[in-house]
């Protein structure tokens, strides 16, 4: 991934540590992927910093914790804790496990959040993702296999697929209005779609965008892939306005 930027600020947000980037009056929070075992605000902080320049905002990045040290719900507390710490209600952005943790996020305090920006999400355990199997050979960054391997670190004692902390889409109710992006070609594309057709039932406001044969966690090359910079400014158009341009 692209090194972390130079101008980045370290600050705590609800007792959580973490990196400030961007400029601008409305507050986001970015919940960063690594399937709950890698990842920081130092990994994300590259592709945060273009998504607030393009939404004209401030993301803060939490440095919640992280598995196996600290398994599920620790992460969840984490982030709650850092929602809870925001003065009015707040756009929650995540990519991959983060989009996972946005939504419980959100489940869990629909009040606090404004809107959801996610990329890939995890949302869905118990086996609806026809696609994690077959798109694993063609996606270089996931693959169904390890992508467990890293939920069995996670989760630990709380496995169970019917849990809509372990598969998001379960949960009951609206949530706030989303942003959702994926691509053909990964092993989570079908995780999106699921949850994109859940919230089309239930009369939620979704807006759903596909990009290309690409590969997982590809938002983080904007600047070699032109679907990664649309799809950054897709969200970023989202997030100022809460929908997107037709077509």
């Amino acid at each position: 991934m692209p090194p972390c930027p130079a101008m980045a600020e370290p600050g705590t947000l609800g007792g959580v540590s973490g990196l400030y980037v961007g400029q601008g009056r409305t507050l986001a929070l970015w919940l960063h992927g690594g399937g709950y075992v890698f990842g920081s605000a130092r990994t994300h902080a590259a592709v945060a910093q273009r998504m607030a320049a393009l939404a004209e905002c401030r993301i803060f990045l939490p440095d919640y914790r992280l598995a196996p040290e600290h398994p599920w719900p620790a992460m969840l507390q984490d982030a709650c804790n850092v929602v809870q710490a925001c003065s009015g209600p707040v756009i929650l952005i995540g990519d991959s496990a983060g989009g996972h943790l946005t939504l419980n996020v959100a489940a869990k305090m629909p009040d606090r959040i404004e809107r959801l920006v996610l990329f890939s999400p995890n949302t869905d355990r118990t086996g609806a993702n026809g696609l994690r199997q077959t798109n694993s050979a063609q996606d270089i960054m996931n693959d169904d296999a390890s992508d467990a391997a890293l939920a069995g670190l996670a989760f630990q004692n709380n496995w169970d697929p019917q849990s809509p902390e372990l598969s998001p889409r379960l949960h009951d109710g609206l949530f706030p209005p989303i942003f959702l992006a994926c691509t053909r070609g990964e092993v989570l594309h079908d995780d999106a779609r699921l949850l994109r057709d859940k919230i089309q039932r239930q009369g939620g406001d979704v807006s759903y965008r596909e990009y290309g044969q690409l590969f997982h966690m590809f938002e983080h090359w904007p600047d070699i892939l032109p679907d990664a910079q649309q799809a950054l400014m897709d969200g970023a158009n989202f997030m100022k306005t809460g929908g997107l341009p037709k077509g």
